[in-house]
């Protein structure tokens, strides 16, 4: 039974949106004692600790395959990375030492290098690479507890709908929990761009996280209210609260039902003027997603589908393969495809990517395609021989200098000559473009104007270059809002370009499907708005609630402001009518 409390607010950090109300369910880490003791046979230990790794692997195997199921391809790569790690040699080679030098059990020998590494991660001063720790032991704590023939947890005393309550949830814990009993989570600790964050929001779970540690004092079954849009969760809320929350949360889902009903239609401003609302996906499948949403093209198709989930590179009939489903399943609308975009938060072990203090500021990108171009031509190739009969787009991404783009446009026009040489057919003509992605860019946007057919602008990337605030960092996180004039100005600036040289200009971060967002980008002029699939019909919604004139009224005064807060706050104190 319930305790009996007064209510009580707490304020996190939204991760995914939504609203729930339930009781909570306190998940609690399996506690795993780790025996230490001298062995006699190593080779027997070695073989325990085998057997147990290629237990581990298939589990996480099953949970990708889960995952992709559940939230897409995209998200589910993180199983990618879990796999790889059991793989990594480093750690495997320090387990075996401390077996076969110290002769030391592998349950000690095994979480001992992981500790390692995962206290190294976090010491290093990038901060993409200290939450990486995270991941090293949820992996770690994996494989110890098939050593120890410990079951994971099966979260059978999940029997009714709950709000899951955690200090944090690894990847897995997520991906396991089951959709049909779990209202939602929220956490003590965690940031925004977690993983778990991800899968959450792919889930269509709301989640709250940075909670703080006090949240942890609620127990099993007290009453909870979520608000993931808003970041706040509410403990033993009394009857008042209770009304005003579920009359809220059920405007919300009729507002939803009703967006959706309108989602094949356009967006057009209620002066008659018109956007095109189009999809982010990662993969041929969420291509019948954004169709489902009303999406009317692909704004950013992201390629490294094709090369995270394998240990070898994909070949030219393998892209275009890919490139063939999406193309046919969107028939004459546009689709927009970035070029591989890996490096960063994006590993793939078979490219010899290295390890870089910085890799967000690194070789990542185009800057990688450039250096490898047999690699790139590859990908150039097979979309030149995917484009007749289609609305085909490419755009690069992580450009900084218009050597890059003159560079990156001579290996595309050499793939076409190669292509159209060996007998191939392509498109009479395919738009080529960059992401704006990079401040160098937004300031030159004039000059790099002039060199390509258009823009799409990566708020998610700009954003935290120009705040110099890696946007994995939950310790950051606060700073990374693309709706601070730093980078609202930066967006106006590229706009404004582009349209001088009579090119269009596309947004393919976050900030696309923000509804604080929309009718600033509306006002400063933007084209195509593109953004994940279940966001297209609300954004839909508000661009036909807005006229164009408004919109640039809010927009020049959102401009003036000092802060991404006092913006937001602006945009929702003076919505129309």
């Amino acid at each position: 039974m319930a305790r009996k409390e007064t209510p009580h607010t707490y304020q996190g950090i939204s991760a995914s949106p939504g609203i729930s109300r339930g009781p909570i369910f306190v998940y609690q880490e399996q506690d795993l004692s780790v025996p230490r003791h001298q062995i006699k046979d190593s080779e027997d230990e070695i073989r325990r600790l085998e057997k147990a790794i290629a237990i581990a692997d298939e589990q996480i195997t099953s949970l990708q395959t889960k995952a992709e199921t559940e939230t897409g391809t995209e998200e589910a790569a993180i199983f990618e990375a879990h796999a790889l790690f059991l793989q990594d040699p480093t750690l495997i080679n320090a387990v075996h030492e401390s077996i076969q030098g110290q002769k030391l059990n592998a349950e000690a020998a095994w979480i001992d290098a992981v500790e390692v590494n995962a206290s190294n991660l976090e010491a290093l001063e990038d901060e993409y690479f200290q939450a990486r720790a995270a991941d090293v032991r949820d992996v770690g704590r994996r494989v110890l507890r098939i050593l120890l023939g410990v079951a994971e947890s099966d979260l059978s005393d999940l029997t009714a709908p709950s709000i899951v309550l955690a200090r944090d949830l690894t990847p897995s814990d997520t991906v396991r929990l089951d959709k049909s009993l779990v209202l939602g989570f929220c956490t003590a600790e965690g940031g925004p761009t977690s993983h778990t964050a991800i899968l959450a929001k792919a889930l269509g779970l709301p989640a709250v996280v940075g909670l703080g540690n006090s949240i942890l004092d609620l127990k099993s079954g007290d009453p909870l209210l979520i608000d993931g849009g808003r970041g706040e969760v509410i403990a033993f809320p009394d009857e008042k609260i209770i009304q005003e929350f579920d009359v809220r949360r059920q405007k919300l889902e009729a507002q939803a039902l009703a967006e959706l009903e309108l989602a094949h239609e356009p967006a057009i401003t209620v002066d008659g003027h018109q956007v095109e609302i189009v999809a982010n996906i990662g993969s041929p499948q969420e291509a019948q997603s954004a169709l489902k949403h009303g999406a009317e093209g692909i704004g950013l198709l992201r390629t490294e589908f094709l090369y995270l989930d394998r240990h070898e590179e994909p070949n030219e009939e393998e892209q275009l393969a890919a490139f063939d489903s999406i193309l046919d399943a969107m028939e004459e609308r546009p689709v927009v495809v970035r070029t591989i975009d890996v490096g960063g938060d994006k590993e793939v072990p078979y490219l010899d990517l290295g390890v870089e203090a910085n890799p967000f500021l690194g070789w990542r990108a185009i800057r990688m395609s450039l250096d490898k171009p047999e690699l790139f031509k590859t990908q150039l190739r097979a979309l030149w021989r995917a484009s007749p009969g289609h609305d085909l787009r490419v755009m690069f991404p992580m450009i900084a200098t218009l050597d890059e783009v003159r560079r990156a446009q001579k290996l595309f026009k050499d793939a076409r000559e190669e292509v159209v040489a060996e007998g191939h057919g392509v498109a009479d003509r395919v738009q080529v473009g960059i992401m704006v992605e990079v401040p160098s860019v937004a300031v030159l946007a004039d000059l790099f104007a002039r060199e390509v057919d258009f823009f799409s602008i990566g708020t998610n990337d700009l954003t935290q270059y120009t705040f110099a605030a890696e946007r994995t960092n939950e310790k950051v996180a606060h700073l990374g809002d693309g709706c601070h004039p730093a980078v609202l100005r930066q967006i106006q600036r590229v706009i404004n370009a582009a349209h001088d040289e009579g090119i269009w200009v596309g947004l393919c971060g976050e900030l696309a499907g923000d509804p604080d967002a929309a009718p600033i980008l509306l006002g400063l002029g933007l084209d195509e708005f593109s953004m994940a699939p279940s966001s297209i019909p609300h954004a839909k919604a508000i661009i036909r609630n807005w006229s164009k004139s408004d919109a640039q009224k809010l927009a020049s005064k959102a401009l003036e402001f000092d802060s991404a807060e006092a913006v937001r706050e602006y945009v929702r104190t003076n919505q129309p009518g």
